[in-house]
C-alpha cells in the first residue's frame, strides 16, 4: 500500500483525534468526520495511565497532560463501611511504571487533541458511511452529506456500535451486555477532603476521585438487568449507595439529577479476526470494546492510534501489533469485572481477604498485576520498544508491543 496522502478518520473521539494528529504529523492530509454537532464528548472523565501518556509523548502532548495529574497521595480500595481493603501510593505507582496516573475531563483531552489539527480538519454533523474498503489498486470510498471522499487510509474510530466494523465483518456478533450498568458524574465539591478510592460492595462498586481543577469525578456500577432506566438517576444512586462511607453521601447531596449519566456496559466478547481490511483500520471500541474495570478503554485507543500511524503503510503489521495485546487486556477486564461485581458473600470474603494481604505485603506487590499494561512503549521514538539480546546488547524493535 502506498504511503497515505489522504486519510479519513470516521469518529471524532479520543482515539480518532489521536490518530488524526499522529497521521497529520507524518504528512498525511487528514479529514475527521464526526456525526455529532460538536466535539463535546460523551462521558465525564478519563484516566490516563503511563502507557497512553507515553503514546501521547509521540505527538508532543504527554507533558501537557501529565501536568494535570491530581492524585498526589495514597488511595486504594475500600469496603462500603469505609474500611481500607488495600492501599496504593501515587509515589509507588510512579516509580514502578515510570509516570503518574492522570485523571482529567474528557473535554479537556479532546480540546488539546483538536488544537493540534489544522483548521478545517474536523467536520462535525458529518455522518459517514464506508462504501468501498479499497485495496492495493484502488482507494477506499466514504460517503458524507457533502459527497464522496476517496482515501488511501480510512480510520474507523466510530465506537462500540461501529457501522464500519459491521461492513467489514458482517458475520461478527457485535457487542454483548457485560451484566452491569454504570453511572458517572463530575461536580464541584468544595470543602470536602478525601483520599482517592474505589469501593467494592456486593454486586456494586463506587469510585470517587479529585480532579486538579477542583471538581470531583465519581462513578458507580451495579449488576442490573439490561435496559433499566429511572426518571431520577440521582435518586437511584442514593437508594443504592446512600448509606456507604464518606464522601459518597456528600457527593450525592451535591449532585443534581441532570449531572448523572447512565450507560449499560457492553463489550466485544468475541475478538475480531483482524483490525483491518483493504485500506481500512479499526481502532478503539470499534475494534476491541472492553468493560471499564481496568480503566484501559481510552488508553488502548490512544495506543492504537500511535501504532496505526507508525504502520500506516502496512495494516497487517498494525493488526499483528495490536490484536494480541488488546485481546488479552479485554479478557482481563472481563475477569476483573467478575471479581469486583461478586454477589456471593463467601466469594466476597475471600476476595477482600486476599486484597488486604496483598496490600500489607506492600504497594509494589499489589501494583505488579498492572506491569504488562502500564509498561508499554510506542514502536517509534521517543519510546521505541527495546529488545534485549543474550549478549546484553539492545536494539530497537517496531512491533508496537513489548
Amino acid at each position: 500500500m502506498a504511503q497515505p496522502t489522504r486519510a479519513v478518520v470516521i469518529g471524532g473521539g479520543i482515539g480518532g483525534l489521536t490518530a488524526a494528529v499522529a497521521l497529520h504529523q507524518r504528512g498525511a492530509r487528514v479529514t475527521v468526520l464526526e456525526r455529532a454537532p460538536s466535539l463535546a464528548p460523551v462521558g465525564a472523565a478519563i484516566s490516563l495511565a503511563p502507557n497512553s501518556l507515553r503514546a501521547l509523548d509521540v505527538i508532543g502532548l504527554g507533558a501537557t497532560i501529565r501536568d494535570l495529574a491530581a492524585w498526589q497521595g495514597d488511595g486504594g480500595l475500600r469496603a462500603p463501611d469505609g474500611r481500607w481493603l488495600s492501599r496504593t501510593s501515587a509515589v509507588a505507582a510512579q516509580r514502578r511504571f515510570g509516570g503518574p496516573l492522570v485523571l482529567l475531563g474528557r473535554a479537556t483531552l479532546i480540546g488539546h487533541l483538536a488544537a493540534l489539527l489544522p483548521e478545517g480538519t474536523v467536520r462535525t454533523a458529518a455522518r459517514a458511511a464506508l462504501t468501498d474498503p479499497g485495496d492495493t489498486r484502488r482507494p477506499a470510498r466514504v460517503t458524507t452529506p457533502d459527497g464522496e471522499l476517496e482515501a488511501d487510509l480510512v480510520v474507523a474510530a466510530d465506537g462500540i456500535h461501529s457501522a464500519v466494523r459491521r461492513t467489514l465483518f458482517p458475520g461478527h456478533p457485535g457487542p454483548v451486555y457485560s451484566g452491569f450498568t454504570t453511572w458517572r458524574l463530575m461536580i464541584p465539591l468544595p470543602g470536602v477532603e478525601f483520599a482517592s478510592h474505589e469501593t467494592w460492595g456486593r454486586g456494586r462498586i463506587w469510585g470517587t476521585h479529585p480532579l486538579q481543577d477542583g471538581r470531583v469525578y465519581a462513578y458507580a456500577a451495579a449488576v442490573t438487568p439490561e435496559g433499566g432506566r429511572c426518571d431520577d438517576e440521582r435518586a437511584e444512586l442514593l437508594h443504592r449507595f446512600g448509606d456507604w462511607h464518606d464522601p459518597i453521601p456528600a457527593v450525592l447531596a451535591a449532585a443534581r439529577p441532570e449531572d448523572v449519566l447512565r450507560h449499560d456496559v457492553r463489550h466485544l466478547a468475541q475478538p475480531l479476526p483482524a483490525y483491518h481490511s483493504g485500506r481500512v483500520a479499526l481502532l478503539g471500541d470499534a475494534a476491541h470494546a472492553m468493560p471499564p474495570t481496568l480503566g484501559q478503554g481510552g488508553n488502548q485507543a490512544i495506543e492504537d492510534a500511535i501504532v496505526l500511524a507508525h504502520h500506516h503503510d502496512d495494516l497487517a503489521a498494525y493488526t499483528a501489533a495490536r490484536l494480541p495485546r488488546t485481546t488479552a487486556i479485554a479478557r482481563r477486564a472481563v475477569q476483573v469485572a467478575r471479581l469486583n461485581m461478586l454477589r456471593n458473600r463467601a466469594g466476597m470474603a475471600v476476595r477482600d481477604t486476599v486484597l488486604a494481604a496483598l496490600s500489607k505485603a506492600g504497594p509494589a506487590l499489589f501494583l505488579r498485576g498492572f506491569d504488562d499494561i502500564a509498561d508499554w512503549r510506542p514502536p517509534r521514538p521517543p519510546y521505541a520498544s527495546v529488545e534485549t539480546r543474550g549478549t546484553g546488547e539492545t536494539r530497537e524493535t517496531h512491533t508496537g508491543t513489548r
